[in-house]
């Protein structure tokens, strides 16, 4: 398995994101270490807004804050189906949003997405990569899955944690 040694790595990542404290600190590591271990040259974590039906991102590498309708592109396409997707070839996908590209100036190539789940099995999120050299494989859809499931955790909890801090200065 070509990704033995990233699951050993695993425990070290774990434990430098549990003395992260706010999304602001989490994401950017969770960022690294997905593009690092699946070589991607980007990563995306994308929030769903339910009350808003929308996804924006925590993290988007070289760009400011993306935000789309949670039913367009092919993130809005992993929260519908609550399915994982390689689309090695971005521009022939369907539901590929190139506005985003025309935005930002970056090319996407390639791009492989995994649901994020709550504890309650609800999509609270996407993780996202982008552009990796030879394509994405079965091999990085099955990290890509459980990363996600492993990150959750964090997510659910910080966002958890912001929103209490919102809601008390009401």
């Amino acid at each position: 398995m070509k990704y033995s040694q990233s699951y050993l790595k695993l425990a070290d990542f774990g434990r430098e994101l549990l003395n992260k404290k706010s999304l602001h600190e989490g994401i950017p590591l969770i960022s690294k270490y997905a593009k690092e271990v699946i070589s991607a040259s980007r990563c995306s974590i994308f929030i769903y807004n339910t009350k808003t039906n929308t996804l924006w991102t925590t993290h988007a590498d070289g760009v400011d804050r993306i935000e789309i309708p949670a039913d367009k592109g092919i993130v809005g396409h992993t929260i519908r189906t609550k399915k994982s997707i390689i689309a090695n070839e971005a521009y022939t996908n369907p539901d590929f949003l190139n506005e985003i590209d025309q935005k930002t100036g970056y090319i996407t190539h390639n791009i492989i997405t995994s649901p994020i789940f709550n504890s309650t099995r609800n999509v609270v999120g996407v993780l996202e990569l982008i552009n990796k050299e030879d394509g994405f494989d079965t091999e990085d859809l099955k990290f890509m899955e459980f990363f996600a499931h492993y990150i959750s955790g964090f997510l659910e909890l910080i966002n958890t944690i912001e929103e209490k801090i919102e809601y008390d200065k009401i």
